[in-house]
């Protein structure tokens, strides 16, 4: 890539995303997040000796969705495997994840980039089970361990990526797929989508790859795309500075962590090796072993996914490809969107204020429509008042204002209190105003008869200075060409 002087960024992600199932993968105890610590656990939660795992039927039905979503091939004979490891919020010194024979193999995903549609590989998709949580305090640390045995399918995109944009294009899609698919709560926050991401370089049309980073836990995509980025620029810097030494001996494969404070990754150890951990088949679980009728059965329940409903959007409603992809990038979002074309079938204006003019207000709050307590009839509702005139575009931003402080108030209601959002009724001072502002600019009159559409402009712009944007400016166009037209 050019603006790496030369230099290639090769990337791939293992995002991890805990299913939402009432209980655990291997146990009956509750999946919720919240609750009081050790609230939710048992003796298959903590490895108690002799301790046996059940797997989790709803666990197992939401990755086989996930994997018809991403057009994968879902395995009918899948195995779990024990992955060791020693550190204290894994009580049994093992996780239960499946190595070898993982549930989907293989998986396309499509993100919009820039405004490009582009395909990322995904190599598998597998099911295993979370750690619990260290909670650091001023002279101690405990162990929580309700999170331990939460379900989760870990994602794992072949190295495709070339940018931190396309990372983060493809972790977006991954979200709103699993949105939609109910799947997960997606709270990155709490930890309920999570993102490794290992990252390369290597020179422009150099065969084969270099050793890399993987940097562990993040859970925003602002720092995914941050971290990427100063990786990038890492290792290009540490080739660049010895060019005479082989790569291996420049970047050792290791495991970094972010640290948005110091804006820089940060070692945490070397790379482990799959033999580090010792894999080898799950000896209390059975096979996973399903029918081709209840793969078929799962895809017949698959909703309209965010890919599917985004070029439905672009084609029925005209709408461009960023607006379909802002919507329906939320599942709440389209919901929203949909719901407030049920007051006024004006898709592409409805689309816009949502988009624009509401977002861009409730940004500041840190909310998206779906939170803010707007109702979705009330946006259509406001569209619709424009279009009949009822208000201008201009007043309708005043009107938004207010329905912004006041969720829950009707726009009618609040053009009834203030009279003076209503557009500019006084027909006869209308045409007096427009006349004085004709008289007033007698060059900008003759730069419009002369074909300079900006004169005109200059002159709408007046009259509603004037009229402090509440005339119609359709009525105001029409009565400027008059004015203009008597005095020629």
């Amino acid at each position: 890539m050019t603006q790496n002087n030369g230099w290639e960024p090769i990337i791939g992600l293992e995002i991890h995303a805990q299913l939402n199932t009432a209980s655990k993968l291997f146990s009956s105890d509750f999946n919720r997040f919240g609750d009081e610590p050790n609230a939710n656990i048992s003796e298959v939660s903590v490895a108690i000796p002799g301790s046996l795992p059940v797997l989790n039927r709803a666990a197992v039905r939401k990755a086989i969705q996930f994997g018809l979503a991403i057009r994968g091939n879902v395995q009918l004979w899948s195995r779990f495997d024990r992955k060791s490891y020693f550190y204290p919020d894994c009580p049994r010194n093992f996780q239960i994840t499946q190595f070898d024979h993982p549930i989907v193999i293989g998986g396309t995903v499509i993100a919009l980039v820039d405004g490009e549609e582009k395909q990322f590989a995904i190599t598998k998709v597998q099911l295993e089970d979370d750690a619990g949580m260290l909670k650091h305090f001023s002279t101690f640390a405990g162990v929580d361990f309700n999170r331990a045995g939460v379900p989760l399918i870990e994602i794992v995109s072949e190295p495709c990526m070339r940018s931190a944009k396309d990372a983060v294009a493809y972790a977006t899609t991954i979200r709103s797929i699993l949105d939609y698919l109910d799947a997960s709560d997606c709270n990155m926050e709490e930890g309920s989508l999570r993102f490794d991401v290992n990252v390369s370089v290597r020179k422009i049309g150099e065969p084969g790859l270099r050793n890399r980073i993987e940097i562990k836990n993040m859970n925003s995509f602002s720092n995914l795309e941050l971290a990427i980025d100063h990786e990038i620029e890492r290792q290009i810097a540490l080739y660049e500075a010895a060019p005479n030494k082989k790569p291996g001996e420049v970047v050792e494969q290791c495991t970094y962590r972010w640290d948005p404070d110091l804006g820089a990754t940060v070692l945490m150890r070397t790379k482990e090796d799959a033999e580090d951990y010792r894999y080898f088949p799950e000896p209390d679980l059975l096979p996973l072993v399903l029918t081709q009728q209840e793969v078929e059965n799962e895809k017949t329940l698959l909703p309209e996914l965010p890919l599917e409903k985004e070029r439905r959007y672009a084609r029925e409603y005209g709408l461009s490809a960023q607006q379909s992809y802002f919507l329906t990038s939320d599942k709440k979002t389209a919901t929203f969107f949909e719901n407030a074309l049920q007051t006024c079938l004006q898709p592409k204006m409805v689309a816009n204020w949502i988009a624009v003019e509401f977002t861009g207000r409730l940004k500041e709050k840190g909310m998206t429509i779906s939170e803010s307590g707007l109702r979705p009839s009330d946006i259509g509702e406001l569209v619709l008042m424009i279009q009949e005139g009822v208000i201008t575009g201009k007043t309708a931003k005043s009107v938004a204002d207010e329905m912004m402080a006041s969720p829950g108030l009707s726009p009618r209601t609040i053009v009834d209190k203030n009279p003076s959002l209503r557009p500019f009724q006084d027909t006869q001072l209308l045409e007096k105003i427009v006349s004085e502002v004709v008289e007033a600019n007698p060059q900008s009159v003759k730069d419009f008869l002369a074909g300079r559409d900006r004169a005109f402009s200059f002159l709408v712009g007046q009259v509603m200075k004037r009229t402090q944007g509440s005339a119609q400016p359709e009525q105001v166009n029409s009565l400027l060409k008059e004015s203009i037209a008597r005095r020629t």
